[in-house]
């Protein structure tokens, strides 16, 4: 580990850390909510799949940067956040256009963990946290995969969902 400088700066990252650590505890809950109700979209099903586990890995590699700066995340903040994703991933599940409204809700929240992680990567950078600069740049390759994903899956998605409106299949999930 680099030597960390300066205790206000330190905080903040700190800080930064713990946060990426709740943001994909909330990923994590969203994603786990939304595989189970894709049986209609067997593609994204298993892309959401295999990014649900990169989030697992990405949380995990957060929890040893911090605990490499003998620090913990925050039960609590990921207790209020976990429940807010939950009751979005709920609230879109009532919605006759599911697919839509969480394909959106998933490229937004990508592109808010692609931010979070390139600023990880350079408060880390700056205070010379070599291991937080390396996991931070790591999720931060995987998140724009996936945001790229997405972003090709936009327009097909959608007319999958409208095909299926049309010829009167449930397209709601």
């Amino acid at each position: 580990m680099g030597k960390l400088i300066d205790d206000e700066p330190k905080m903040f990252y700190l800080i930064g850390l713990r946060n990426a650590h709740s943001m994909e505890t909330q990923a994590i809950q969203l994603l786990e909510r939304q595989v189970e109700r894709l049986e209609n979209y067997p593609e994204i099903e298993a892309k959401l799949r295999g990014h649900l586990e990169e989030s697992k890995v990405q949380r995990t590699r957060l929890e040893e940067v911090l605990e490499s700066l003998g620090e913990s995340h925050s039960a609590l903040k990921e207790t209020v956040l976990g429940l807010g994703g939950n009751i979005a991933a709920l609230a879109h599940t009532a919605a006759s256009d599911e697919i839509i409204k969480n394909t959106l809700a998933n490229y937004m929240f990508e592109h808010f963990e692609i931010a979070s992680y390139k600023s990880l990567t350079e408060m880390a950078a700056f205070l010379g946290h070599a291991p937080g600069a390396a996991a931070a740049q790591a999720s931060l390759r995987e998140e724009e995969l996936m945001a790229a994903w997405i972003d090709e899956h936009i327009a097909s998605t959608t007319r999958m969902f409208l095909d299926r409106i049309k010829a009167g299949v449930t397209a709601d999930h």
